[in-house]
């Protein structure tokens, strides 16, 4: 796929002013302002950091498009954003583990740190997480942000400003792996060839993964999935699962140990569970519909194992170093770039709403 750098030469007249911070604003479906964005103080254990990357996420797209993903509703103008990265611009009085001009990728989810999930260290099921970009919680698609010290992440000189933004869907996929404890014996599959199931992929490869087989729909996305390293893909349609159930196992040799479903709609489910051999387990990744009906009796009769994935949780540092390592490579992930300007910010939404040879969409700030 040929990497695409939109750098508009017009910026005269949509600059950004140093003196005010700025931010992209949903004001409305479709509807994105650059607006001014009133920082809260720095507390004693915060720092303020000057943004320098951040992607668009899937979950960004569908709040511009719907206002909504599953039950988190927009209801007032919200800043976007959540894959980000950044330079310490300011430290609070208490911060020992970071300096001014360190680089740094953000955790964007601040977690209340003292119900029981918290103390458990699973902290990402928290009732009380604010997380950027998520209603009702400001995003990070902004000049300038404050943020705990202990969720921005110090990165090695190796490793971009860009690679630290995409550690956050990275993020995703070595939770995922973790929770399923793949290794070097589990041959899966991934439903899904879009950058949640790219980034699963990767991840799973890191862990050792002997062969894996992507399933999508889209000959585009397949592709691209094909060039990253996926062993095998295959292109499914709406309608037949058994049959598609028996392309799968035919690619893999065999009922498949893992399979790993990154779209999360009753049918992609269906497959992964009428594809996983007894004993097998399913990863639930992606969380496209909020009720389905699946054999799940079947699946317990086969002692199929179905694991829940939200977010992630204690994975910034590994995902750094498999990143600073070059066991993963997500560089080629970033198909689009553009500056942070009103005309540019509209066109790189609409670009990454379109899909096809989208598959990140970077802004530089």
């Amino acid at each position: 796929m040929v990497i695409r750098e939109h750098i508009s030469t017009d910026d005269a007249e949509n600059s950004i002013t140093e003196e005010e911070n700025m931010a992209v604003w949903l004001l409305g479906i479709k509807t994105l302002r650059i607006q001014p964005y009133s920082l809260p103080p720095l507390g004693p254990y915060d720092v303020k950091i000057q943004i320098k990357a951040v992607g668009i996420c899937g979950s960004d797209i569908h709040h511009f498009k719907n206002m909504r993903v599953a039950n988190f509703v927009v209801k007032r103008p919200m800043v976007l954003g959540h894959e980000c990265a950044g330079i310490v611009e300011q430290v609070g009085s208490q911060v020992k583990s970071l300096m001014i001009g360190d680089r740094v990728a953000l955790e964007p989810g601040i977690s209340c740190r003292q119900c029981h999930l918290c103390k458990d260290g699973r902290y990402n099921l928290c009732r009380q997480m604010k997380f950027f970009g998520s209603p009702p919680t400001n995003g990070a698609l902004a000049n300038q942000v404050v943020h705990p010290a202990d969720l921005c992440f110090k990165l090695p000189d190796s490793v971009s400003l860009e690679e630290g933004a995409i550690c956050e869907p990275l993020s995703v996929g070595v939770h995922a792996c973790r929770r399923a404890k793949v290794g070097p014996e589990t041959k899966i599959i991934i439903i899904g060839a879009e950058p949640i199931g790219l980034v699963t992929m990767l991840a799973a490869r890191a862990f050792g993964s002997p062969k894996i087989v992507i399933v999508d729909i889209d000959d585009q996305c397949l592709s691209f999935a094909k060039d990253l390293g996926a062993d095998e893909i295959i292109k499914v349609s709406s309608n037949d699962v058994e049959d598609e159930v028996g392309q799968i196992c035919n690619a893999m040799g065999g009922p498949v140990d893992m399979s790993f479903d990154c779209v999360g709609f009753n049918k992609t489910m269906l497959m992964a569970l009428q594809t996983t051999h007894p004993g097998g387990k399913v990863c639930l990744v992606g969380l496209g519909q909020s009720e389905m009906t699946l054999p799940l009796t079947s699946a317990a009769a086969r002692e199929v194992d179905v694991i829940g994935i939200f977010r992630y949780r204690n994975t910034r540092p590994l995902c750094i170093e498999l990143l600073r390592t070059g066991k993963i490579d997500v560089k080629p992930l970033i198909t689009h770039r553009y500056r942070f300007t009103q005309d540019e910010v509209e066109e790189a939404f609409e670009t990454s709403s379109r899909g096809g040879n989208a598959i990140k969409v970077m802004f530089r700030l």
